[in-house]
């Protein structure tokens, strides 16, 4: 098993480095980390290979920016700042991940995805689906309200603590 430090120092060296991806496997774990990205994973629900990490995937947004800018695929600053997302009501309850892994919105690519903006839920109704170390965890609303928000992308790998959803309480 890898651990979590181990993973991060190598995601900041790939970062400050020019080479594109790396590849590493240690005690039967095996972790890639590339700044291009290599295709969208199908969650399917078969487990032969854990899908690969994106670019950028664990990368913070330097401190001042703003992490809704628009961005060239080097990663710079195109100045068009109309992918801006305004800044929640402030009695929106976030709901983060629990765990580090790969987030997706509906049970299979062909299904329907749980919840869409302006969904109503109630607690206990499933939100996503966060895959980890190729275990399917479905995360559950932990109360009633509407979806405001949906802060990921169907496919993307997610942090633990990160805010995926913004919901408006009932």
């Amino acid at each position: 098993m890898m651990d979590f430090d181990f993973v991060q120092q190598l995601i900041r060296a790939v970062d400050a480095s020019s080479i594109d991806n790396v590849e590493v496997e240690r005690g039967g774990t095996r972790i890639r980390i590339s700044k291009t990205p290599s295709g969208t994973a199908l969650h399917s629900g078969s487990m032969t290979a854990p899908p690969p990490v994106g670019h950028g995937a664990f990368a913070a947004a330097p401190e001042g920016s703003n992490p809704h800018a628009a961005v060239d695929p080097a990663g710079q600053p195109t100045g068009d700042d109309s992918t801006h997302v305004p800044d929640p009501v402030d009695d929106w309850e976030e709901v983060t991940s629990p765990m580090v892994g790969t987030f997706y919105r509906s049970p299979s690519p062909e299904a329907d995805p749980f919840a869409e903006v302006g969904t109503r839920v109630s607690a206990g109704d499933t939100l996503c689906i966060i895959e980890a170390m190729k275990l399917m965890n479905e995360l559950e609303a932990e109360l009633d309200g509407t979806i405001r928000e949906i802060c990921v992308e169907d496919g993307d790998p997610v942090e633990y603590g990160q805010v995926l959803f913004r919901m408006e309480p009932a």
